[in-house]
C-alpha cells in the first residue's frame, strides 16, 4: 500500500476558504486517501461526492466514515483510468492530491479538465517545487504555498 500523506489541516481549511462554498456542487476527490477532503465537502453541503482511490482498503475505510449519505460514489481505481472512463460525468469541483513523486501531472490536469463543468474549478495539491502553471496555462488561476505544499487552481470559463 502506498504511503499516506493526508492533506494538512491548514491546506484543507485554505482550500475550502478559497472555494468559499461547495453547497449544491458535484465534487470529485481524486487520490482520496483518507477521504477527508471529500468528507469535508459533504459536511459543507456538496450535492454529490465521488471518491477515487486505487487502494481498495482505503475505499472501505472511507465508506465506513460516510455511513448513509445519498449521492456518494466510490471508485477503487487509478485516477487516470477513472477520468478516461468518466467522460459522461462532470463535476463542479475536482480536488486531486497525487503522491508527491507523481509523474503524470500533465495528463491528470488535462483529463480532469475535460470532466469539469463550465465555471468548474480544478485544484491540485503538489510539492512546492513543482511548477504546474504551464499546463493548460490559459485556464491556470494561481498557486498558493503552505509549507512544502502548493495548491494550484484552474478554472473552466
Amino acid at each position: 500500500m502506498r504511503d499516506l500523506r493526508p492533506t494538512s489541516k491548514l491546506v484543507l481549511q485554505a482550500v475550502f476558504n478559497i472555494l468559499y462554498s461547495v453547497k449544491g456542487k458535484d465534487f470529485l476527490d481524486l487520490f482520496a486517501g483518507t477521504g477527508q477532503v471529500g468528507l469535508k465537502a459533504l459536511e459543507k453541503g456538496a450535492k454529490s461526492i465521488t471518491f477515487v482511490e486505487i487502494e481498495k482498503k482505503r475505499v472501505e475505510d472511507i465508506k465506513r466514515k460516510v455511513k448513509n449519505h445519498q449521492n456518494v460514489k466510490f471508485f477503487p481505481l487509478d485516477a487516470l483510468k477513472f477520468l478516461k472512463s468518466a467522460q459522461q460525468e462532470s463535476f463542479d469541483i475536482i480536488f486531486a492530491d497525487p503522491p508527491y513523486d507523481y509523474k503524470l501531472y500533465d495528463k491528470l490536469i488535462e483529463l480532469s479538465f475535460s470532466t469539469l463543468k463550465p465555471k468548474g474549478t480544478l485544484i491540485v495539491e503538489h510539492r512546492f517545487n513543482t511548477d504546474l502553471s504551464n499546463v493548460l496555462s490559459d485556464f491556470f488561476v494561481e498557486s498558493r504555498k503552505y509549507g512544502d505544499t502548493l495548491i494550484s487552481f484552474w478554472r473552466k470559463e
